[in-house]
């Protein structure tokens, strides 16, 4: 009988400890951007995500990896305290490729409660056009 208490109290207080624990929280303000079109002559195109720890935990991005070569995401390296925000800004390099329509993800690794995020970038690329003389 004393086993059966002294077990369940100990269970009791793994829980409550598993749920006190501080944890992140990362809320983007948006998870899809759209560059439009853009022509060829000017393949490079920029944008920024802008996230929150909407937590009670610091939050880490321990890494986001774009689905192709062409695509470049950079990250803020700290921590994030609660309440605090970050960015990832992802650049699109089409040179070299095919213009016509693109959509690219970035899968972005944290601490946070859920642990996954997938963000994704699209637009159309236009062939180069001849500069007049």
């Amino acid at each position: 009988m004393k086993k059966t208490f002294f077990l369940m109290i100990l269970l009791l207080l793994g829980v409550t400890y598993a749920s006190a624990q501080k944890q992140a929280e990362i809320s983007f303000d948006k998870t899809t951007h759209d560059f439009g079109t853009f022509s060829e002559n000017q393949p490079k195109v920029k944008c920024v995500f802008n996230f929150t720890n909407t937590g009670n935990g610091p939050l880490v991005i321990n890494q986001a990896v774009a689905s192709c070569g062409c695509t470049i995401p950079d990250y803020t390296k700290e921590p994030i305290m609660p309440g605090k925000k970050g960015t990832i800004e992802v650049t699109y390099n089409g040179s070299g490729k095919y213009p016509g329509p693109f959509k690219k993800s970035i899968t972005v690794r944290s601490n946070a409660k859920v642990e996954l995020v997938r963000l994704y970038i699209k637009g159309e690329m236009t062939p180069k056009t001849e500069e007049k003389k």
